[in-house]
C-alpha cells in the first residue's frame, strides 16, 4: 500500500502586483518625457524599488505559480528598469561613459522586439494584456525613433502614450484585484 500526499497551491496571483510596479513607474517615468517634470530620484527610486525589485521578486513568484510567461515577463522588466537606473547613474558616478543617443536607441529597440514576442503570446490571454503588450511596442519605437533622430516632439508623444501604457498596466492590475477580491467580475479584462 502506498501513500501519496497531494499539496494544493493555496497562494495568489502574483501578477497583479508586478503590473502595479510596472504600471506606475511606467506613468511616472513618462510623464517625464512628455515634458511635465525632471528626471530626478523620484523616477529613479521607482525605478529601482517599484519597476526594478518589485517585479523581479513578483517574476520569481510566478515561477513558484508555474507560469513561465509571468517570470519571464515580470523578470525581465524588472531587469529593464535596473539597467535603465543604471545606464543613467553609473556615468555619474565615474563608472564608464554615457551611453550616446544612438546606444540609446538600439536598446529600446532591442527591447521592443523583446516585447512584440511577448505581445504575439498574449493573443492566448486576455485583451487587456494584449493592450498593455501592445501599447508597450508602440512606447519602445517611439522612445527608440526619438533616440535616433533627436526628435524632442517624437519624445513628448512617446510620453504620453507610455502614461496610457502604464494606465493600461495599472487598470489591468486593479480589474484583476476587483473581480478576485469580489468573487465575480467587476471590471472587464
Amino acid at each position: 500500500m502506498t501513500n501519496s500526499l497531494e499539496i494544493k497551491d493555496t497562494t495568489t496571483n502574483p501578477g497583479p502586483l508586478g503590473l502595479v510596479g510596472f504600471g506606475l513607474t511606467t506613468i511616472l517615468l513618462n510623464l517625464h518625457n512628455a515634458g511635465l517634470f525632471g528626471l530626478d530620484t523620484m523616477i529613479l527610486s521607482m525605478g529601482i524599488f517599484m519597476g526594478g525589485f518589485l517585479q523581479i521578486c513578483v517574476g520569481m513568484l510566478e515561477w513558484k505559480k508555474n507560469n513561465m510567461f509571468g517570470l519571464i515577463a515580470f523578470s525581465s522588466y524588472g531587469a529593464f528598469w535596473l539597467s535603465l537606473v543604471a545606464l543613467l547613474v553609473m556615468p555619474k558616478l565615474g563608472m564608464g561613459t554615457a551611453p550616446t543617443p544612438i546606444a540609446m536607441g538600439y536598446y529600446l529597440t532591442v527591447w521592443g522586439i523583446f516585447s512584440t514576442f511577448l505581445f504575439v503570446l498574449t493573443f492566448k490571454m486576455n485583451r487587456a494584456l494584449q493592450l498593455v503588450f501592445g501599447t508597450l511596442i508602440v512606447l519602445f519605437a517611439l522612445l527608440a525613433i526619438a533616440d535616433f533622430t533627436g526628435n524632442h516632439t517624437i519624445k513628448t508623444i512617446a510620453g504620453v502614450e507610455g502614461v496610457i501604457c502604464g494606465s493600461l498596466a495599472l487598470y489591468t492590475a486593479m480589474a484583476q484585484l476587483f473581480n478576485e477580491v469580489y468573487g465575480r467580475k467587476v471590471l472587464p479584462l
